[in-house]
């Protein structure tokens, strides 16, 4: 830090020539004025160094004491500064880019969001744009505790909002809401019935009274648990059998068996490139385009638009308010083409798969499974037919029969 600090102030490296030099070091030491890296040329000749805002007091010194001072070399900030002073157009520039550094650098460059994790950043930052809070305004400008109240009001899945401005950085530091339990909707009369078709494997009844038993056939549309109980009487007693409706729950779980199908043409339609392709370069710059080359008029009837993105960054990988942007336009002619079967029928066995997946749910097993493919009417079609275990209960409103038994 000495070192730093001296090359700051700027040193001086002396010689000096006399009778006796001890003594103008004793007076040196007197006068409070710091050297050193002294060293001994003769025994009338010593160098030393000392700064640069002591020396004049220093050759006052030696010229008071009959001896002689001479400058063998200098370094620091003066010196370096002190090339420039009759080069005015530098010195104006360099004053001009001080102020300018010191007057940009309360801007805001970046826009940064931590903490989120089911809120999208965009839809944080779209917010915080549409209040003010984007790249180019001013920073102290911000009225960060209003823009966290008015933020939050509209983002509703936020709990918590924080806006720290850290230079030409603004920070945005979010906790997301904990979502309600949903409660469990104990009302109304609903039943439990089978989705699809299959055989009872596993049955287990909540609340309600189990209308199949494992190992039943059932159909899509049955009753598996009913939302209507019966109570029987006491053995021996005259009361009457009564029935009460409630909200039927419970799991059933069966073995089913899907058919789906899906079908792709055997011909599509696809593009033939021309090889006249055009393209527009511009700048976007705090948010503004400005174009800098091409023209973007398109003349052909079909065509592709690419556009590649190429964003500044600082060089500890922070992003700047610059991106170039380059959009490519490539002309095409549609025509048609006999679609690669192989590849085709890969495609719908996967599609069909997927959707297997949806119907039987998480929890539910594919035991087996088997595709079936033939072309037909200028279309492919491939058939999946799967052995599946699925729970297969859902509710269902139940139907006004309530009945009591005599």
């Amino acid at each position: 830090m000495r070192h730093l600090m001296n090359l700051i102030r700027g040193v001086v490296v002396l010689r000096l020539t006399g009778p006796f030099p001890e003594r103008l070091i004793n007076l040196c030491a007197q006068a409070g004025i710091e050297f050193w890296a002294m060293e001994w040329l003769d025994e009338h000749t010593v160098r030393f160094t000392t700064r640069r805002y002591t020396l004049a007091r220093l050759e006052d010194l030696a010229r008071e004491a009959g001896y002689e001072a001479v400058r063998e070399s200098s370094r620091g900030l003066p010196d370096f500064l002190g090339r420039f002073r009759t080069r005015y157009a530098f010195l104006i520039g360099l004053a001009f880019a001080l102020c300018a550094v010191s007057f940009l650098s309360r801007f805001v460059l970046t826009v940064e969001v931590s903490g989120n994790q089911r809120v999208p950043t965009a839809v944080i930052l779209s917010q915080l744009r549409r209040l003010g809070v984007r790249p180019g305004v001013y920073g102290p400008s911000l009225n960060r505790k209003q823009l966290v109240q008015e933020a939050l009001l509209e983002l509703e899945d936020l709990s918590w909002m924080a806006i720290n401005l850290h230079g030409t950085r603004v920070e945005v530091v979010v906790r997301e809401s904990v979502k309600q339990p949903e409660r469990l909707d104990e009302s109304g009369y609903f039943d439990i019935v089978s989705q699809a078709d299959g055989v009872v494997i596993h049955l287990e009844p909540e609340q309600g009274e189990a209308a199949v038993q494992e190992g039943d056939v059932v159909a899509r549309g049955d009753v598996l648990i009913s939302g209507t109980v019966t109570m029987e009487p006491p053995q021996y007693s005259d009361m009457p059998t009564i029935q009460y409706r409630t909200h039927a729950r419970g799991r059933v779980w069966a073995r089913t068996w899907r058919v789906l199908t899906a079908v792709i043409p055997a011909e599509v339609e696809v593009k033939d490139y021309t090889g006249a392709e055009k393209s527009v370069w511009s700048v976007n710059f705090f948010g503004r385009r400005i174009k800098i080359f091409g023209n973007a008029g398109i003349s052909w009837p079909k065509y592709d638009k690419m556009t590649t993105v190429r964003q500044a960054h600082l060089p500890g990988g922070q992003a700047l308010p610059l991106i170039l942007v380059r959009e490519t336009f490539q002309a095409y002619t549609p025509k048609r083409t006999a679609v690669d079967r192989d590849a085709a029928q890969v495609l719908l066995e996967e599609q069909l798969q997927k959707r297997l997946a949806a119907l039987i749910g998480e929890e539910g097993e594919v035991e087996s499974i088997q595709f079936a493919a033939r072309v037909s009417g200028g279309r492919l079609e491939v058939t999946l037919t799967a052995q599946c275990l699925e729970e297969i209960g859902q509710e269902r409103p139940g139907e006004e029969n309530l009945q009591e038994s005599p």
